[in-house]
């Protein structure tokens, strides 16, 4: 038995008590404890399903050193602290589905995952059973010829007036979540195996949902997935009404019926589907001695056995698109559970204090006037679409050491600020972070509009001031000292420290800076431009400026003005995203696509060889070894993209490469 993995399982309700016996009956895998909220609970589950050891808590169940892995069959709304809770722990984590209730949850835990070299999957135990295994066979052999339509629906009825979970908004029931997520999961399994590949994310999700008048969750919902290979899903899903819980999957040679594709028989019992071709139907049968979530068990220990951090059947990348999905399925939907909203969410996603890390690794510097230190990579908050988004990525981002955040009046229409804003009040680290807002981008770009937008900025940030505040544009037409004039009413009210120009010539600013000198006043502190290693050849946005020429770099060596980059990685070119036969992304073309820019990208590449981090390490790096302050501008919308980001921090490169880099020598 001491090969056997030790499988703790967190909570005891009903689906606790399935996954008990599976393990019971596995043949990798043994019962070591259980944990609930309190003894007695603890008590009688292992009573009843011979668990060796019960603990009174969750959190005595990670302390035990004798759990291996742990499985965890909380409500919904407990699944994410309580993986990264047992992440942290050094326990192995099989969490029931949805892993989360949102993508942004399911890549927090994902990154605590990896972080802490722990296996995780999502417990579709359905993918673990040889019918799925032969499904996958049938498609990838071309026995249904090119795949067009798949149709595929879990739904059941359940009472409202019973007040169970399913309907409970807090809970977050419905059936998108509880049921909808096999569907999807299914269709993007069979997508992926029409073009041989594990999965197969779609590139659109359109659906609605019949939403519950008093609580909000979904009763019935349906979607349609759009796939790049030209497949289209028709899923639904329901905790309201009985559907016949099966799937199809219409081919150009035949069609395959599965009667049972989420709880397909186990332990010896045959299950049967149908492949429709030529006008008959041929019997397909699937036995198994195993037990359908003992298979799931085994599916987990037989992964690590073999030194993997991830299970084949569901990897964490295929989870973590399912939970997009579901996510765009619930947007179309118009379905916003309470605790997602900024009011509510309040919490890190972990529902502990935010703290910097011991090992954080973001480097600081300074800016002449600012007491406080500036984190050299400042982020973005330009495309955090959610409040459990953006929490995702700027609490990862201030954990590492992050403390300065770039955003405008004009994203989003003001949901960035305004998401940024009840982030800094619940966090409460106002005082220790670095604000830079934007406004008056064209066509308000005058000295009124300047100072209207950063009234409502204010507002939105719920701060009574920006550290640095920046015009997002300029207006040509306007006398340059009234910008400055304006600019200085505010700081002399305290409602910003410094300014500066975002896309301004450099003469503009010196003209600023002339003016504001016989004038006795504050000058522009700051510019904030296009800076990459890769020459911007036409404007990303109109209006927009950089200020990697040669004669802007002289100047702002002399001038020692700080530069915040935006597009400091020009946008992925230097990934493998990029490339002269890449023509895909239109807009990665008509900015960054040239010779000469090809030339910097391999010898960035060569570059990255040698000093073996990833090529746009060096991009980043290069910007923050200019010969005058530097602040990066990095835009991440998943956790993965700040830690790549991140590998710059220990890149050092000399003048000769930074020279070679930039087609300025022609050896290093």
């Amino acid at each position: 038995m001491s090969n056997r993995l030790a499988w703790g399982i967190l909570a005891t309700g009903s689906i606790a008590g399935t996954f008990a016996k599976g393990v019971a009956k596995s043949q990798h895998g043994r019962l070591a404890a259980v944990g609930s909220r309190s003894q007695a609970s603890a008590a009688r589950f292992a009573a009843e399903f011979g668990v060796p050891v019960a603990h009174g808590s969750y959190a005595a169940l990670l302390a035990d050193p004798a759990v291996q892995a742990v499985y965890i069959a909380t409500p919904h709304p407990q699944h994410c602290e309580w993986a990264i809770r047992a992440a942290q722990a050094g326990k192995h984590v099989l969490c029931e589905k949805p892993l989360g209730l949102n993508h942004a949850e399911a890549m927090v835990i994902a990154e605590a995952a990896r972080a802490n070299g722990v296996l995780l999957m999502e417990a579709f135990m359905y993918r673990c059973h040889p019918q799925t295994e032969k499904i996958v066979e049938l498609v990838r052999s071309g026995a249904l010829g090119t795949v067009k339509l798949v149709q595929a629906a879990f739904g059941f009825y359940t009472d409202p007036a019973d007040g169970g979970r399913l309907w409970n908004n807090a809970g977050a029931g419905g059936g998108i979540l509880d049921v909808g997520c096999y569907p999807v999961s299914f269709a993007r399994l069979i997508a992926g195996a029409s073009s041989a590949l594990p999965f197969l994310n779609p590139e659109s999700v359109s659906g609605s949902a019949r939403l519950h008048p008093a609580t909000g969750v979904d009763d019935t919902a349906a979607a349609t997935l759009q796939f790049a290979n030209g497949m289209i899903a028709q899923v639904s899903c329901s905790v309201g009404l009985d559907q016949d819980n099966s799937a199809r999957i219409y081919g150009t040679k035949a069609m395959l019926h599965i009667p049972q594709p989420w709880v397909p028989p186990a332990e010896g019992a045959a299950s049967t589907m149908f492949l429709h071709a030529a006008g008959s139907a041929q019997e397909i049968v699937c036995t198994t001695p195993g037990n359908l979530y003992g298979l799931e068990a085994d599916a987990v220990a037989l992964a690590l056995a073999a030194g993997q951090r991830e299970v084949a059947a569901v990897t964490v990348a295929d989870t973590l698109g399912n939970m997009a999905a579901l996510d765009a399925w619930r947007n179309a939907a118009g379905l916003v559970y309470a605790q997602e909203t900024p009011e509510q969410f309040t919490h890190t996603h972990a529902r502990r204090p935010l703290r910097r890390q011991p090992h954080a690794v973001i480097p600081h510097g300074t800016i002449a006037g600012l007491a406080k230190p500036v984190a050299r990579l400042v982020m973005g908050c330009d495309n955090q679409a959610s409040m459990p988004h953006a929490a995702a990525i700027w609490d990862d981002y201030y954990e590492r050491g992050g403390n300065a955040f770039d955003t405008a009046n004009i994203y989003a229409g003001g949901l960035q600020e305004r998401l940024l804003g009840q982030w800094l009040r619940s966090r409460g680290v106002r005082e220790t972070t670095t604000v830079i807002a934007k406004g008056a981008h064209t066509p308000l770009c005058t000295p009124e509009w300047a100072s209207r937008q950063l009234e409502e900025s204010l507002d939105r940030l719920q701060t009574s001031y920006a550290d640095i505040y920046l015009l997002h544009r300029d207006n040509l037409a306007v006398p340059v000292g009234e910008f400055v004039d304006v600019l200085n009413m505010h700081a002399r009210a305290g409602r910003i420290h410094l300014f500066g120009g975002s896309n301004w010539s450099i003469e503009r600013i010196s003209a600023a800076n002339r003016y504001a000198k016989r004038k006795g006043l504050q000058g522009f502190s700051v510019m904030s431009n296009n800076f990459s290693l890769a020459r911007m050849v036409e404007p990303v946005w109109a209006g927009s400026i950089s200020a990697a020429d040669p004669a802007s770099r002289r100047w702002l060596a002399k001038q020692q003005l700080p530069l915040l980059a935006w597009s400091s990685q020009a946008r992925g070119f230097f990934t493998e995203r990029a490339g002269a036969d890449k023509l895909g992304d239109a807009e990665l073309v008509r900015c960054w696509y040239a010779d000469d820019n090809f030339t910097r990208r391999e010898r960035a590449l060569q570059l990255a060889q040698t000093k073996q981090v990833a090529p746009i390490a060096i991009a980043a790096a290069y910007v923050l070894a200019q010969p005058f302050p530097t602040f990066a501008l990095i835009g991440p919308r998943l956790i993965s993209e700040t830690v790549s980001s991140l590998e710059c921090v220990g890149v050092q490169l000399t003048a000769r490469e930074l020279a070679w880099l930039n087609l300025e020598r022609d050896v290093i």
